[in-house]
C-alpha cells in the first residue's frame, strides 16, 4: 500500500520533498542545476551585454549570469586572479600583456564607435572637429571653444567663448585604449607625450569612472567634452561631433560608419583581429575614425565542466544570433569573417583539458 502511495506521488510530482529530489529533466533524467557564470570587464560593451545576458537567461532558465560593468582593466584584472569566467575589454591584449596571464583566448564580440560627446546647449547642429582640435583639447593646447582650429571647420556657427571643461576616464578603460589608439595615430606630439593604453597620464582634465562616469561629467558641466560609448550619449540625449577622417569627410559614429570603419580595415583584420582599427584609410571615405572591436577575454580551460560547457554556448549566442540584439543598440555587427574567427578560437576551449562538446 505505501509502495503503490508513492509510486503516485511521484508520477504527480505534488510533494515538495519528491520534487526537490525526485522529478526528472527531460535531458535524460538528470535533476535540474542552475549554473551560474560571471564575468566583468568593458562598460563601453555593457548596454550590449545587459540585453545578451538578459535574453540568454530567459532562453535559458537554469542559467544565471553576473556581469560587472568595471572596465577593462578590471575585468583582464580578474580574468588574471581566476575570480570569473570571463572577462571584457575593449582592447586586445598585447603579446606582453599575455605573458602575465593564464591562457586566454581572445574573441572579438563586437564592435562600436567612441564618441566625442559635449554639453554646448547653444550649438544646435553636430560640431564638427578635425583630429588636430581632438589632440589640442586633450593635450591641453586648445583651451576655449573660440579657437581658431574649432571656429575653422564649424563655419557659421556661434561657439561660446567659455573654457572647455575636459573629461576623460579615471579607471582603466578600453575605451581610452581605442581613443588614446587614435589620437597617437592622427598626432606625433601626443604619441610622444603621453602615448596610448587603457590608462594614461592625461595632461589635463576631469576624471570619470567608467562611461556611466564620463557621460555624468558632461552631462552636469556646461563647455564640457569628453569620449564614451554612442548607447551612452543617445541615452542621456547628449549631442556626439562628426570627426573628420583620412578621406577629409566628417562623419558622425554609427552603426552603418563603423562598419565602413571594419570594412576599411578588413585586411588587417584578417592578419589578425587584435589590430586597432583606428584612423582608417582614405579608402574608406565613409568610416568613422574613432572605432574598434570589443573582445571577450575566456580562459582557455577550466576545471568545471558544465560551467565550461555551459559559457562556450553563451559566447555562441552572442557571436551568433546576438549580433542582431547588438545592431539595435549602436554597435555594429560583426562580419562574417570575424565570426568564423571566433568559431575557430570557441574550439579551442577546454574543459579539464579535453575539447567541449
Amino acid at each position: 500500500m505505501i509502495r503503490k502511495i508513492l509510486i503516485g506521488t511521484l508520477a504527480a510530482c505534488t510533494l515538495p520533498l519528491v520534487l526537490l529530489t525526485a522529478c526528472k529533466s527531460n535531458d535524460g533524467g538528470a535533476q535540474s542545476k542552475t549554473t551560474s557564470l560571471s564575468g566583468a570587464g568593458s562598460t563601453f560593451v555593457f548596454p550590449a551585454m545587459s540585453h545578451w545576458t538578459d535574453a540568454y537567461q530567459q532562453a535559458h532558465p537554469n542559467v544565471k549570469i553576473n556581469y560587472q560593468s568595471i572596465g577593462s582593466g578590471g575585468g583582464i584584472q580578474q580574468v588574471r586572479a581566476g575570480t570569473v569566467d570571463f572577462g571584457a575589454s575593449d582592447v586586445a591584449l598585447t603579446d606582453d600583456q599575455l605573458k602575465t596571464m593564464p591562457a586566454v583566448l581572445q574573441i572579438p564580440e563586437t564592435a562600436g564607435p567612441v564618441c566625442i560627446t559635449y554639453n554646448l546647449p547653444d550649438v544646435k547642429q553636430p560640431l564638427q572637429l578635425t583630429p588636430a582640435a581632438i589632440a589640442g583639447i586633450y593635450m591641453g593646447t586648445i583651451k576655449t571653444w573660440q579657437d581658431p582650429e574649432i571656429v575653422k571647420s564649424n563655419p557659421g556657427v556661434k561657439l561660446p567663448k567659455t573654457a572647455i571643461v575636459v573629461v576623460h576616464r579615471a579607471d582603466g578603460s578600453g575605451t581610452t585604449g581605442i581613443f588614446t589608439e587614435y589620437v597617437s595615430a592622427v598626432s606625433p606630439e601626443w604619441k610622444t607625450k603621453v602615448g596610448f593604453g587603457t590608462s594614461v597620464s592625461w595632461p589635463v582634465g576631469l576624471g570619470g569612472k567608467g562611461n556611466e562616469g564620463v557621460t555624468g561629467q558632461v552631462n552636469n558641466a556646461v563647455g564640457s567634452i569628453g569620449y564614451v560609448e554612442l548607447a551612452y550619449a543617445v541615452q542621456n540625449n547628449l549631442p556626439v561631433a562628426s570627426v573628420e577622417n583620412l578621406a577629409g569627410k566628417f562623419i558622425q559614429p554609427s552603426i552603418a560608419s563603423t562598419s565602413a570603419a571594419i570594412d576599411g580595415s578588413k585586411d588587417i583584420i584578417a592578419a589578425d583581429p587584435r589590430t586597432p582599427i583606428v584612423n582608417p584609410p582614405a579608402s574608406a571615405p565613409g568610416a568613422y575614425p574613432i572605432s574598434g572591436l570589443t573582445f571577450l577575454i575566456v580562459p582557455k580551460d577550466g576545471t568545471d565542466h558544465a560551467k565550461r560547457a555551459e559559457l562556450k554556448k553563451f559566447i555562441q549566442y552572442i557571436v551568433g544570433d546576438g549580433q542582431v540584439v547588438a545592431g539595435s543598440l549602436n554597435y555594429a555587427p560583426l562580419p562574417e569573417s570575424v565570426q568564423q574567427f571566433d568559431k575557430q578560437q570557441l574550439d579551442l576551449m577546454l574543459a579539464g583539458g579535453q575539447p567541449i562538446q
